[in-house]
């Protein structure tokens, strides 16, 4: 009995062995089909984006790539040594290019949804760019945040349909909302004083502040909503995955993250660059 047992053992430790051999060597196998290997391979980084979405990708008035997603590929770059590579795309051929090896990674502004998962990976969200609000200078201090809107005593606006008139019914519903059919005629109901506040997503209210909000207007920049825009790679890469979500770690408890937010969201001086 004590002779099959140890047989036993012996069969089980052999196949221990082996199993843990084949799933290194798969393991190996792996890491060097990553996308991360092609591109220290090839001393580059191949950036898909779409210029256009302001201000996270731009063309400036010298015909220069410009954002803040353009700042962020760029130190991606830096941090593997290799260089920055570009990749101007039309957005509904962006996932199909990806995964037909046009260029290695997706850093356009996209929004992590469930469909677009299906057919690639993303990284951990870089940023959030769900609704913020642009107040009245007058209101400066007194509202600091939606739930300082709901009171009926508050004239909130935003655009008919869209995540913006959602998040004000369902958040601030005590509010006198008054919706629009063109976001822009929302946003100047604010600034002619006819309304207090207007809920649209950031990068739109971005824009909009470094156009209209000089003197009259306050940026509640941190959304209270969630849509996060995340970095979008391929299937099946999972070591190109860790640097990025690492790298993003990084960034942001170096300071270096808080350098290009600050410079493309929250302040307004880039604006001069494309207009």
């Amino acid at each position: 009995m004590k002779k099959v047992f140890w047989k036993g053992l012996v069969a089980l430790a052999v196949a221990l062995v082996w199993f843990s051999g084949s799933a290194f060597g798969a393991d190996i196998n792996l890491a060097k089909k990553s996308t991360l290997e092609s591109i220290l391979k090839n001393k580059k980084i191949r950036i898909g984006f779409n210029a256009g979405y302001m201000p996270f990708e731009m063309t400036d008035k010298k015909g220069n790539f410009v954002g803040f997603d353009i700042d962020m590929g760029k130190e991606m770059a830096k941090a593997m040594g290799v260089e920055y590579f570009p990749v101007n795309t039309d957005w509904d051929g962006i996932i199909p290019s990806l995964n037909t090896d046009k260029f290695d990674i997706v850093v356009s502004g996209m929004t992590v949804t469930q469909e677009r998962n299906l057919r690639v990976n993303f990284a951990d969200p870089y940023i959030i760019v769900g609704q913020t609000i642009i107040v009245q200078k007058k209101h400066e201090g007194k509202i600091k945040s939606y739930k300082d809107l709901n009171d009926p005593k508050y004239i909130v606006t935003s655009m008919l349909g869209t995540t913006g008139e959602q998040a004000v019914k369902r958040k601030i519903p005590k509010c006198t909302y008054k919706s629009f059919e063109k976001e822009t005629e929302a946003a100047l109901e604010v600034v002619s004083g006819k309304a207090d506040a207007f809920v649209y997503d950031l990068p739109y209210c971005a824009v909009f502040m470094a156009e209209q909000g000089a003197g009259k207007l306050v940026f509640l920049d941190e959304p209270f909503t969630f849509e996060p825009l995340a970095w979008a790679i391929n299937k099946g890469d999972p070591d190109f995955l860790n640097w990025l979500n690492n790298f993003l770690r990084q960034m942001k408890n170096d300071g270096r993250y808080d350098v290009i937010y600050n410079k493309w969201i929250k302040s307004t001086d880039w604006y001069k660059q494309v207009k």
